[in-house]
C-alpha cells in the first residue's frame, strides 16, 4: 500500500490518483466518521467526497503530517456543517446522543464567546485531556470526537458497554470540575 508521503506528493503534482489513493487507504474510516454524524449513507458519501475536494484544494500549500488526522478533521467539519443544516429536520444520529451527553459539561456557545476566547477554551480542554489516562482519553475521544456508540467503543477497547458508560459519566464529571476550577462557567 502507498504511504502518506507518496499521497501528499501526488497532491503536489496535482495527480488525480492522489484522491483515489487517499480513498483506498482511508476511505472506510472517513465514511464511518461521517456516517456517525449525519446518520445517512448518501449524506456520508457526499461529505466524504466534499472532504476529498477540500483536501485537494488545501494540499498544496498544506503539507499535513500525519495525513489521516488532517483528512478526518476535514471530513468531520464537512459532516458537522451538513448535520447542523439538516438538524431542523430532526435527524437522529450518534452525534446527537454524544452531544446531548457532553453539553451539560460545557458552557453554552454564548458564554464561551463572551467570557473566554475559543483558543483559550481549547487549551483548557487539551489540558484536561492530558490529565486522563491513555485509555480514558481514547474512550473520551472515540465518543465525543468520532461519535462512536458505547458498543463501538466497547469493541475497540475490550471493555463492557456498562464500563464505558460509567467511565464517560465520571470523565464528564471531571471535565465539569476542571472547567469550573478554571472559571469557565462564570
Amino acid at each position: 500500500m502507498i504511504n502518506d508521503r507518496q499521497i501528499i506528493d501526488m497532491f503536489f503534482t496535482r495527480s488525480e490518483e492522489a484522491i483515489r489513493e487517499l480513498d483506498r487507504k482511508y476511505g472506510k474510516i472517513c465514511y464511518t466518521l461521517s456516517f456517525q454524524i449525519v446518520n445517512s449513507r448518501q449524506d456520508a458519501e457526499e461529505c466524504v467526497n466534499d472532504a476529498y475536494l477540500g483536501a485537494w484544494n488545501a494540499i498544496p500549500p498544506a503539507k499535513p503530517d500525519p495525513l489521516l488526522p488532517y483528512v478526518l478533521k476535514i471530513v468531520r467539519n464537512t459532516s458537522l456543517k451538513l448535520y447542523w443544516k439538516k438538524k431542523a429536520a430532526k435527524r437522529s444520529s450518534m452525534y446527537t446522543a454524544a452531544l446531548q451527553e457532553i453539553e451539560s459539561c460545557l458552557p453554552n456557545g454564548k458564554t464561551v464567546e463572551d467570557e473566554i476566547e475559543t483558543s483559550e477554551f481549547v487549551r483548557i480542554l487539551e489540558e484536561f485531556l492530558d490529565t486522563l489516562t491513555p485509555e480514558n482519553r481514547i474512550i473520551f475521544m472515540r465518543r465525543y470526537w468520532f461519535s462512536d456508540s458505547y458498543k463501538d467503543i466497547s469493541h475497540f477497547t475490550g471493555l463492557s458497554e456498562k464500563n464505558i458508560s460509567v467511565r464517560l459519566t465520571r470523565i464528564r464529571k471531571m471535565l465539569k470540575q476542571h472547567l469550573t476550577e478554571r472559571e469557565v462557567f462564570l
